[in-house]
C-alpha cells in the first residue's frame, strides 16, 4: 500500500529487455535507506519487489502483465521515475490510499502554465470513466493529485510547483503515456453496488448512498 506522496526521482541504470518482461536496474538513495530484499517500491505507481540492491540502486523484475499493462515497458537507460517506498503504520498519510495496481496507461494530451500551477490534461482509458469525478482523487505516474476537471475523454489535474519538482509529471512531454491508478475507494463501492448475487446480502443501492451523502 502506498500514499502517492513521491519520495524522490530515481534514474533508470539498466533495462534488461525480454520478448514480454524487463528486469530494471534503477539508481536511487532515499528508498534505500531502509531497504531490504522483497520490499515493495513503486516505480511510477507500479508495485514491484526489490530483488537486490547496492548502496545506490536496486533491481526489480517487470512481468509479462506489468510490461502491457503498464508504461513500464517503455522506460529507457536514463528515463526519470517516481519512487515510493510501501507505506509505514506509523507514518503520517498525506495522500489518498494508493496499490500500485494501475487501471490503465493514459496520454498527456495538454499543459498550460496558469501562475504558479501547471495545469495537464490526460486522455484516459473508457474503463476508467466511471472512477474519475471533479475533486475526486487520482494517481498519475504513482503521484497522487486532485482531479481539476473531467469530461468523456480527459482529465486535467494542476500541479503545484511542490509537485512540479518533486515529481516528472512537469516533464512529460505532449504524447507521453501516464500511469493512472483510480480511486480505490470508488472501485470498491461500484463493485459492490452493481454486483447482482443470487441472495442479495446488503440493501446498499446507488440511490442510498447519494442520498446520505457517500456518492
Amino acid at each position: 500500500m502506498f500514499t502517492g506522496i513521491i519520495e524522490e526521482i530515481g534514474t533508470v541504470k539498466e533495462v534488461m529487455p525480454a520478448t514480454e518482461s524487463l528486469e530494471l536496474v534503477i539508481a536511487a538513495s532515499k528508498v534505500l535507506e531502509d531497504v531490504h530484499l522483497g520490499d515493495s517500491i513503486a516505480i511510477n505507481g507500479v508495485c514491484l519487489t526489490v530483488t537486490s540492491f547496492t548502496e545506490d540502486a536496486f533491481t526489480a523484475d517487470v512481468m509479462p502483465e506489468t510490461f502491457h499493462s503498464t508504461s513500464l515497458s517503455k522506460v529507457r537507460r536514463g528515463s526519470k521515475v517516481n519512487l515510493e517506498r510501501a507505506m509505514s503504520a506509523n507514518g503520517r498519510f498525506g495522500g489518498h490510499f494508493v496499490s500500485g495496481h494501475v487501471d490503465g496507461v493514459g496520454t498527456v494530451s495538454g499543459k498550460r502554465q496558469v501562475e504558479n500551477a501547471l495545469y495537464m490534461d490526460i486522455t484516459y482509458p473508457s474503463e476508467c470513466a466511471s472512477y474519475l469525478m471533479p475533486k475526486g482523487s487520482v494517481a498519475l505516474d504513482g503521484t497522487s493529485l486532485t482531479i481539476f476537471g473531467v469530461n468523456e475523454k480527459e482529465l486535467t489535474i494542476s500541479l503545484i510547483p511542490h509537485t512540479q519538482e518533486e515529481t516528472i509529471l512537469a516533464q512529460k512531454a505532449i504524447g507521453e503515456p501516464v500511469n493512472i491508478e483510480c480511486d480505490m475507494l470508488a472501485k470498491y463501492v461500484e463493485r459492490m453496488v452493481n454486483r447482482q448475487p443470487e441472495k442479495p446480502s446488503s440493501n446498499i443501492t446507488m440511490e442510498l448512498l447519494e442520498r446520505n451523502g457517500f456518492a
